[in-house]
């Protein structure tokens, strides 16, 4: 049956080969304003999602927030991040104001994780979701300061479309089946 559905023809599981995994400001000032488990979560996680992206040659964007104040990612991210890359700086809480960036992740799935949910987040998603692009949030890989915020951009952008999911979610979806030959090296990265 593959992952089309019969009422609007549309698709409801990530694809690896038309994924683009966008990384939004996790900056090391900016998590350290996070809860602590909730920053080592989202950067465990975060991490995962990038070493999958490298085994299945998914495309990774990066946006760094005004980086003259908030500084560059965690350390954690940083040592799995590429020099090829993609990388933007904004001052825009949506990551739609750069247009290069937006050009980039056209016609594709985004997985997005990030900070903070309520604000650069759901800035960004919403702007996607109006262009038409489709959007997984990666619940478990987005951080707000305050928990009550996080669970209120969550609600909104449920409302309005965006797919909402968790990264092991998302690596499954990407390797879809155990005779995939990444299938053990994917396995490896939740235990």
């Amino acid at each position: 049956m593959g992952s089309e559905t019969a009422a609007g023809n549309t698709r409801l599981l990530s694809d690896r080969r038309h994924s683009c995994l966008l990384l939004i400001d996790l900056q090391a000032r900016l998590l350290a304003a996070m809860p602590a488990a909730e920053r080592a979560a989202v950067e465990r996680n975060t991490g995962r999602l990038i070493e999958a992206a490298r085994l299945l040659a998914v495309p990774v964007e990066t946006t760094l927030q005004y980086p003259q104040g908030l500084g560059p990612f965690t350390e954690p991210l940083q040592a799995r991040l590429l020099e090829g890359d993609g990388c933007t700086e904004k001052t825009a809480f949506s990551c739609c104001g750069a247009t290069e960036l937006v050009d980039r992740l056209a016609g594709s799935d985004v997985i997005v994780c990030g900070s903070e949910t309520h604000i650069c987040v759901l800035q960004t998603t919403l702007e996607l979701l109006e262009a038409g692009e489709r959007v997984f949030v990666v619940e478990d890989a987005v951080c707000s300061r305050d928990p009550r915020l996080k669970a209120n951009g969550i609600e909104r952008l449920r409302a309005a479309g965006a797919i909402i999911t968790n990264h092991e979610s998302v690596l499954f979806e990407w390797v879809r089946d155990a005779a995939d030959p990444q299938f053990k090296a994917i396995s490896r990265l939740v235990r």
